[in-house]
């Protein structure tokens, strides 16, 4: 699953989106996202060679989320010549699809013939130019009265909470610039207003699932790096916890506002995350805040106790 979220999704993204006219179009960038993609689906070809399933040999969530994430390489670009150079792939798709729990919710599997294409939008020519006769002046101004100014750009959520009195920059300074124990954290508790900001924790819900540990803090940075549009109103931390094959992801995030989903849900994988409100009056959350953003403590779960192993600030 973190295969996935961070070698597919991304890249996948980055090939369809522009073509489809969803996002600017830029050559080089969709051919390098289209590259990307092509890498990662060609590394699942070669494991599903041996394997029929992603974990063991038999069906479980890895695959059902899998699935669902390529689900646009096969509705855009994974064609019949495709499909017949990556047959691994496209079996076990087409497995996933018909598994009943999966149809219910994806519909009718449906395979392309084609691929789509980026269609440059057509030059309409200009009409033969008519000398302008002059307009009287009121006529000039009514029609300026009549244009309509365009619609304005969307505003993120937390855009429209009245303007807070805690500046999120003056504590990402203070956290880049000194002691993190001896000095930023002390002057984060005593400055933060809790009426306008929240604390949460953060985990991530697949653990079993992770490897490598520096593949790990990748998935994180990728993660980190879809929340770019909530810059402004959050900051936190992630670490990753332990060794290769027995790690774990845990954070903390003060965010504007009170609720978790309007900062984090500009991330297409926010949902492979747990998010758990702390209270800041709670001596317990308040030590689980610190020792996420100064990593200089192991922690604990289920009794057994990780070391840290790497980090990533949002800031």
């Amino acid at each position: 699953m973190s295969f996935a979220n961070t070698e597919i999704l991304s890249p996948l993204g980055g090939w369809f989106r522009p073509i489809l006219g969803r996002d600017p179009y830029n050559k080089k960038n969709v051919e390098e996202s289209q590259k990307a993609a092509l890498k990662a689906v060609h590394a699942l070809e070669e494991h599903l060679l041996t394997h029929t399933y992603l974990v063991g040999e038999r069906l479980t969530l890895a695959d059902i989320f899998a699935t669902s994430i390529i689900a646009r390489g096969f509705q855009y670009f994974f064609d019949k010549a495709w499909r017949a150079e990556n047959p691994n792939v496209t079996r076990w798709y087409e497995t996933i699809n018909n598994v009943p729990s999966y149809a219910a919710v994806a519909g009718k599997l449906e395979f392309i013939e084609e691929a789509i294409k980026n269609v440059p939008p057509k030059k309409e020519a200009a009409p033969k130019k008519e000398q302008a006769k002059a307009k009287p002046k009121k006529e000039e101004a009514d029609e300026e009265e009549d244009e309509k100014p365009a619609a304005p750009k969307a505003k993120h959520p937390l855009e429209l909470l009245p303007r807070a009195t805690f500046a999120l920059d003056d504590w990402k300074r203070k956290y880049s610039n000194e002691e993190t124990r001896e000095v930023a954290l002390p002057w984060f508790w005593e400055n933060v207003n809790f009426e306008e900001y929240s604390i949460w924790k953060v985990d991530y819900k697949y653990n079993d699932e992770l490897t490598l540990t520096f593949m790990t803090s990748n998935l994180v940075g990728g993660f980190f790096a879809r929340l770019e549009a909530s810059r402004k109103y959050i900051f936190g931390a992630a670490s990753v916890y332990g060794t290769a094959n027995d790690s774990i992801i845990k954070g903390a995030f003060v965010i504007r506002g009170n609720e978790a989903l309007p900062a984090f849900d500009v991330a297409p994988d926010f949902e492979s995350y747990e998010f758990t409100k702390l209270d800041p009056t709670n001596a317990e959350d308040k030590e689980f805040v610190n020792d996420q953003w100064a990593w200089d403590k192991p922690i604990t779960v289920d009794g057994k106790a990780y070391e840290w192993a790497d980090g990533k600030v949002f800031k």
